[in-house]
């Protein structure tokens, strides 16, 4: 993989310097491409997987913007986790049964807190809880942060992606832990199979 993610650099690098009017969008694609050729889904998955975000994120903006503003949406190899907190125990059955209506999802987990707490102070935390835990991911050598997506709500920190080994899931999930104002972590990671 590490051939084929130079390859595709170089490549893009090469096309970049000559279309010297379009250099920050070649930039752009060079990053895009970098990051497609790391991650442990192919280029096809990680479409598939955009394609149903984006088809949930409309459903629920057409059938309701506080809904839409409400959830949170990652999806991975089809598998859809939603989290945020709604107001309604109805609200949270909306957001599950418009997942189900996208084409291709193979598995909806459900996350989504009934609840009319929090405020801005506990938003402000959950955000910074998420960038902590992303840094702490980026920064570890034995970690493949690109792998693992990160939602916090109400200091519970979601973990979605596909570990390359136990090992790896264990250190994601002890880095999580050590972060001041986490309460859990609750990991939906699939461990890649050897």
């Amino acid at each position: 993989m590490t051939s084929r993610f130079f390859a595709v650099i170089a490549l893009a690098v090469a096309a970049a310097s000559s279309l010297s009017g379009c250099v920050s969008l070649a930039v752009g694609a060079v990053a895009s491409g970098a990051i497609a050729v790391a991650e442990e889904r192919t280029l096809g998955e990680q479409v598939d997987d955009l394609t149903i975000k984006l088809e949930i994120s409309e459903a629920l903006f057409s059938y309701s913007e506080r809904l839409f503003q409400d959830v949170s949406i990652d999806v991975t190899e089809g598998r859809v986790l939603l989290t945020g907190k709604v107001p309604s125990p109805d609200d949270r059955v909306d957001a599950v049964r418009i997942a189900w209506q996208a084409e291709s999802v193979q598995e909806i987990i459900n996350e989504l807190q009934v609840t009319d707490t929090g405020g801005i102070e506990s938003y402000l935390t959950d955000v910074r809880i998420s960038n902590e835990l992303r840094a702490d991911l980026l920064f570890d050598s034995e970690i493949n942060s690109i792998n693992f997506n990160v939602e916090t709500v109400g200091g519970i920190v979601y973990l979605t992606g596909i570990a390359q080994d136990q090992a790896e899931l264990e250190r994601v999930v002890d880095h999580a832990r050590t972060i001041s104002g986490v309460k859990e972590v609750i990991s939906h990671v699939r461990v890649k199979a050897a």
